[in-house]
């Protein structure tokens, strides 16, 4: 359940995707890249009310990502430097001194996103780091010295190009990879900047807080926002599963992504975010920005016990992926851990690691849930996290290739080692110890998944659902497996045929989408037939709308970032059981994603109360 108090907000820890893996197949392809800005500049901020008197306030509308109201004035993200002109060194210029200077950028740009690093902790710094290394990664500076060299151009020019030729390599890759090719876009401002004394890219500093509009944000941006500054995001592009999506849930920012044309969003003018129904309003009047202010101030704290209005319980359970988000997820009262990424141990490695430097690793995330649950995912390489010693060779379709459980086709010890390590972390420690293995297709997948934690003593093996047939098959797959967990995130791209990375795909890559909900009913039914738990541990779980009809539909455990955890808990509170089938019902009888929030939003009056 959820408390309420009226004071000023607690500290927030960013938890969010791993972008670490991007530098070693950048790396691969010649490439390094960090997270871009786009938008338009403008003056200091002032209020604009353009709205005739008693007229209603216009409105943008995109996908809410990160529930939460806020008002505030309108501050762009700040414009990258224009493209240099194609220019050539004066002749008797000395070119090395000139190609000396890229280096000398790329070194100034990892030096300043370093620097940032140390200010932020857990899944952003490690993000801005990253960034670092992309900035000065080898293969990008020689590729730009060498134009400089052979070609004369003018350094800013001669990164421009470089970065140039290192986003087409990514985006001939496809999938994960091809959307990298805005990162390095980023990369290439950042060094145009220092390379021409224009100002650096990024998210703009105010004397008063603001909301930021972008049409869209990158990893090194949204690591480094501060929700005392950013009252709320607006983006044009960008969807649910997003680098701006989930670290604004992880910091209680109020965020709306995918709005479109955002250009009514002028620097300064007065606007009111909602996030949870996904509206900008133009210039509201005193009263809507006091409530906003209102709710805002208001801090719901999670009592550790999930449950509805009448008393049904429904486990509220962290997503984490290291000790210090399994900490910061204990301290916020998660009843255990749903999902517990275990890539970190892998990431930036180029051999497998070792089973003992594995168990020191889990160790302390399982001792942070003494007689607790804790749900242990083997590892996702693959797509987004490509690993030289599990994953093939390049492939057209990674998202469609061999990544989760596939890789243990071609490394079948790479698996039987994490189990012994898993085993050997839960023999040490208290917690609750079940494992699940993602991208699980079929029964004899699931069926092989379990004999194997068998062997390993490992006596509570589950499923991850993510792909439609696993979904369809859930009854089958539960009369093997001991339960399952869906990842709505994969779950939504592979229903929707939709990669859930492309911001221009953001209204198909949305977990309300009713073929999503009916695979979801459909994964809880044949979870009933099997008596098997089945829990969500996917982006959809920290929607507090979403939540509702999740129950509904028959799910029994939550798993979130650990911010959403009091939303969910407060709203689930004060709604019961019949309630949640009656929204789910009407959800999934819905015919677009849209038409499914709507009617759930206008049955939970809870939500405009609570802000959400």
């Amino acid at each position: 359940m959820s408390t309420e108090q009226h004071g000023t907000s607690p500290d927030r820890t960013a938890t969010g995707s791993r972008a670490g893996a991007v530098t070693g197949a950048a790396g691969a392809a010649g490439a390094a890249g960090a997270a871009g800005a786009a938008g338009a500049a403008g003056a200091d901020a002032t209020v604009a009310r353009a709205a005739a008197p008693g007229a209603a306030p216009a409105a943008v509308r995109g996908v809410g990502v990160s529930p939460g109201l806020a008002a505030g004035p309108v501050a762009r993200l700040a414009a990258a430097a224009a493209e240099p002109a194609i220019a050539r060194l004066a002749p008797g210029a000395d070119v090395e001194a000139e190609a000396a200077r890229v280096t000398a950028a790329a070194e100034q740009v990892a030096g300043d996103l370093t620097a940032a690093a140390a200010t932020v902790d857990g899944e952003r710094r490690a993000l801005l780091e990253t960034t670092a290394q992309m900035a000065a990664d080898p293969a990008l500076v020689r590729a730009a010295q060498q134009k400089v060299r052979e070609h004369r151009l003018d350094p800013a020019r001669a990164a421009w190009e470089a970065a140039g030729d290192v986003a087409d390599q990514l985006r001939a890759l496809g999938g994960y990879m091809a959307e990298r090719a805005r990162d390095v876009h980023d990369v290439r401002d950042r060094l145009v900047a220092v390379l021409t004394g224009a100002p650096m890219p990024g998210v703009p500093r105010r004397a008063e807080p603001f909301v930021l509009v972008a049409h869209d944000l990158a990893p090194a941006d949204t690591a480094l926002l501060d929700p005392a500054q950013v009252r709320a995001i607006v983006t044009a592009e960008g969807g649910p599963t997003s680098h701006t999506a989930i670290l604004a849930r992880a910091l209680g920012i109020p965020a709306v992504v995918g709005a479109g044309d955002v250009a009514a969003l002028g620097e300064g003018r007065l606007v009111l975010v909602d996030g949870g129904a996904g509206t900008v309003t133009l210039d509201p009047d005193d009263a809507a920005v006091h409530r906003a202010a209102e709710r805002a101030a208001r801090v719901r704290t999670f009592d550790g016990a999930g449950r509805t209005a009448d008393g049904h319980r429904v486990a509220l359970l962290a997503n984490v992926g290291d000790r210090a988000g399994a900490e910061a997820a204990a301290a916020a009262g998660a009843e255990g851990v749903g999902l517990f990424r275990t890539e970190f141990c892998f990431l930036d490695h180029a051999e497998e690691p070792s089973v003992e430097e594995q168990v020191a690793a889990y160790r302390p995330v399982l001792a942070a849930f003494p007689g607790r649950k804790v749900v242990v995912r083997t590892l996702d390489a693959g797509a987004d996290k490509p690993l030289p010693f599990v994953t093939a060779t390049p492939e057209a379709n990674p998202a469609l290739g061999v990544r989760g459980l596939r890789t243990a086709r071609h490394a079948p010890d790479v698996l039987d080692h994490q189990l012994e390590a898993i085993a050997q972390a839960a023999t040490a420690e208290d917690a609750e110890v079940w494992v699940m293995a993602p991208m699980v297709a079929t029964v004899s997948e699931a069926e092989d998944f379990v004999a194997s934690c068998a062997r390993h003593g490992l006596g509570t093996a589950g499923v991850m659902v993510e792909v439609p047939s696993a979904a369809l098959l859930a009854g089958p797959m539960l009369a093997r497996a001991h339960f399952a967990s869906i990842g709505t995130n994969d779950l939504t791209q592979y229903t929707m045929a939709a990669d859930r990375l492309l911001g221009s795909l953001a209204d198909l890559s949305d977990s309300w989408q009713p073929a999503v909900l009916r695979l979801i009913e459909a994964t809880c039914r044949g979870g009933a037939q099997q008596g098997r738990p089945v829990g969500v541990c996917g982006e959809a779980a920290a929607d507090p709308a979403l939540a509702v009809v999740l129950v509904g539909l028959g799910v029994s455990s939550l798993s979130m970032t650990p911010r959403a955890l009091a939303d969910v808990a407060a709203v689930l509170a004060g709604t019961d059981l019949g309630r949640c089938r009656q929204l789910a019902r009407a959800a999934v009888d819905a015919e677009s994603a849209q038409d499914a929030r709507d009617a759930v939003r206008a049955g939970l009056p809870v939500l405009t109360e609570m802000g959400l």
